[in-house]
């Protein structure tokens, strides 16, 4: 599920670790009952969700055709529904038989892996084909021998462009021969110092999607699976920090904040050319940008820039009663079929990959995008990507602080190696607590 807005959760990390460490054992497994489904046993499973997922009218589908079954949909706000979690696990009581966790909340529950069912042990393997490789891998433990949570959507990133200021900037329109065009780092530069020069109109929207687009493509972010910060001269964060500096000298770079007022204003009324946005961004942009409708269109981004932005797993707390019922139906939830009626309900990217040669998924046109069938965009981006940074506990206060350094930068006229090893310090300092 995507996450418009992170908030991270922290106060609650050291308790969870001290309670694994005092309630680990083989007494919560035997106290948890009977693990395996019987056809006729009446269950009820818990299921957490958050976010606008369309999986109450799914659930109500499988209820239909297993009538010994009922499944009671939560759905709470992104931050809300981790906070709850992460207190319930802590506590070792009151979690729900199912639960999904957002992609960049998931590595701080990777922590707590005695708290979850391995999937593995219910049957996983026989599905792990059908599921893009990078996406069913991030749902592991280091080790690979555990299998936390079964795919759900992605947020493959690709170029959104505004065809009105491409036209006027003499660039093509044709999603195809703007892929060619854009085709490197360099190329993405050089197309949008021709969009300023032509429209005085900043090519990216801000500084922060300047910097994400080396960003979210690196391999190791701001922590190593060691948890140790990985800021070095030579880090990927770095590159992606020069990067964005590099595009702000050539003042190609705009001052807007994804989600404010003047961002959406500036999407509806055109006043920048280009967003590296995820597969859920269009959803937004059809229902919150009337007067933009048939002037975006949409290509896939070069090679260096492939990454992902969002999405989810479903995973099994431990402390579930019925592991073999709660897998069975997630597993029925996530088939290549069911994702396929998500994509079209609620607009979740799928995970598995062959939803992206049915026809209803191809032949998908987007009246907000001049009619184009943006689907297969999207799913060429998916398979672009090679993997998932790792994230950790502290990978959004790090990350703010670096964006507060590149903030300073762009407003301030600051110099960017001392905002950078000011940003570095700052981090450091986030490490000690």
């Amino acid at each position: 599920m995507k996450s418009f807005k992170h908030i991270a959760v922290f106060g609650l990390l050291a308790l969870l670790v001290v309670s694994l460490v005092a309630c680990s054992g083989d007494g919560d497994k035997e106290a948890s009952g009977d693990k395996n489904s019987n056809s006729n046993e009446e269950i009820t499973l818990d299921f957490w969700t958050f976010g606008a997922t369309g999986y109450e009218d799914l659930a109500k589908e499988y209820e239909d055709q297993n009538p010994n079954i009922k499944i009671k949909v939560k759905s709470s706000e992104t931050a809300d529904h981790h906070d709850a979690l992460f207190t319930s696990l802590s506590a070792g009581s009151g979690a729900p038989d199912i639960a999904m966790l957002e992609i960049d909340q998931f590595d701080r529950f990777k922590v707590a892996q005695d708290r979850f069912e391995n999937l593995y042990d219910l049957g996983a393997n026989d599905i792990k084909d059908q599921y893009l490789d990078w996406k069913w891998e991030s749902g592991e433990n280091v080790d690979g021998d555990f299998l936390f949570g079964l795919p759900t959507d992605i947020g493959p990133k690709a170029l959104y462009y505004r065809i009105d200021l491409f036209e006027q900037a003499g660039l093509p329109t044709d999603p195809e021969e703007v892929e060619a065009l854009i085709n490197s780092p360099k190329a993405f530069e050089e197309a949008g110092l021709k969009v300023k020069e032509a429209t005085g109109m900043p090519f990216v929207d801000s500084i922060e999607m300047a910097f994400r687009a080396y960003l979210d493509a690196a391999e190791t972010a701001y922590l190593t699976p060691d948890n140790e910060l990985n800021l070095g001269a030579d880090s990927e964060v770095k590159k992606a920090y020069d990067y964005a500096v590099h595009l702000n000298d050539l003042g190609i770079v705009g001052k807007y904040e994804m989600w404010s007022p003047e961002w959406a204003n500036a999407v509806n009324k055109g006043e920048f050319a280009a967003e590296l946005g995820a597969g859920w961004l269009k959803g937004w942009m059809e229902g919150n940008a009337p007067e933009a409708v048939g002037k975006w269109k949409v290509a896939t981004l070069p090679t260096e820039f492939a990454a992902n932005w969002g999405g989810s797993y479903i995973a099994i707390p431990s402390e579930t009663k019925h592991a073999q019922a709660a897998y069975d139906f997630i597993e029925w939830l996530v088939s290549p079929e069911n994702q396929l009626k998500s994509f079209q309900s609620h607009g979740l990217f799928p995970s598995a990959h062959s939803v992206y040669e049915m026809e209803e998924f191809t032949s998908n046109e987007d009246e907000f995008f001049g009619s184009q069938a943006t689907a297969p965009v999207f799913a060429k981006a998916a398979q672009d990507i090679t993997g998932i940074g790792y994230k950790g506990e502290k990978y959004f206060p790090v990350h703010n602080e670096i964006l507060n350094a590149l903030k300073n930068v762009q407003n301030n006229n600051a110099d960017p190696e001392k905002e950078w090893e000011a940003a570095v310090k700052r981090a450091e300092d986030l490490m000690k607590r």
